[in-house]
């Protein structure tokens, strides 16, 4: 039989508990081992002991146990706990997956800029983006196309005080856009972009409720071709806001998108 072992270990020399967190949906934490960020989609009892699965910014989960003080949120040691039958439920990050900061008033808008092709493009960043925009300061402009860039450039007058950052549609090899945006050479200006040939393809077809988004024959206006194709209303602006209202956070955005965006903003946001 063994024998009672007390702990002589003086009081002031004890780690304090990490505190106890209810792990609601879309709280935002990092797992302490591995580094994982994500958002909370749910807590299961499995054989091993409970269990938090997490889902970052790109769609991708991750299951791990729900150890003592292993995980951190915004930079503390915490334990997850299954959160009370009935609980509020409280959002803890942005549509991005940004943590949110209530209250936060907008910042005077900074001198740097975003610039997108169309208005499409403005209202899907501000309908994903629009919080971390504000609190930033940065404005997010559309262009009706890149065919001037080069000279839209210039007349910006960009700086390491007002940088420029640029989204365009169908940045491949070979393509116009790609041929357009080589001119723009100014190290203060970012120009990047996602493989679709409109932004309405950079929305998951499973969150617009379609199996995939057609391929449209060459020649024929784009989103038209769409709109036939799927059988809707040949009216673009009403089925932009059909897609448009199915977006509800960067989950419901394909990672070819997410990550330019992200890019842009950190890009102009760099200190000075």
């Amino acid at each position: 039989m063994r024998s009672y072992q007390p702990d002589l270990t003086p009081p002031w020399k004890k780690s304090a508990p990490a505190p106890e967190v209810p792990a609601e949906p879309d709280l935002v934490v990092e797992e302490a081992v591995t580094g994982f960020c994500g958002a909370v989609i749910r807590c299961e009892k499995t054989a091993e002991g409970p269990t938090v699965t997490l889902e970052d910014r790109f769609g991708k989960h991750r299951v791990f146990p729900m150890a003592p003080s292993g995980f951190l949120l915004e930079g503390r040691v915490v334990t997850l706990a299954r959160p009370s039958a009935g609980g509020p439920v409280r959002p803890a990050r942005t549509a991005s997956g940004s943590v949110a900061v209530p209250g936060a008033r907008a910042r005077v808008a900074r001198a740097g800029r975003i610039y997108v092709e169309g208005r499409h493009d403005a209202e899907l960043v501000e309908r994903v983006w629009g919080d971390d925009l504000r609190i930033e300061g940065v404005v997010v402009e559309y262009l009706e196309g890149i065919d001037d860039l080069p000279a839209i450039v210039r007349e910006f007058s960009p700086g390491p005080d007002a940088r420029l950052g640029v989204l365009v549609d169908h940045l491949v090899p070979g393509s116009k856009e790609s041929r357009i945006a080589a001119q723009v050479t100014d190290g203060n200006v970012l120009v990047v972009g996602h493989p679709y040939i409109d932004v309405w393809e950079a929305v998951k077809p499973s969150s617009v409720g379609i199996g995939g988004w057609p391929v449209v024959p060459r020649g024929q206006d784009w989103k038209t071709g769409v709109c036939r194709s799927l059988g809707w209303p040949e009216n673009t602006g009403a089925a932009w806001q059909r897609i448009l209202s199915s977006i509800r956070s960067y989950r419901d955005l394909e990672p070819e998108l997410l990550g330019r965006v992200e890019e842009l903003i950190d890009f102009v946001t760099l200190p000075d």
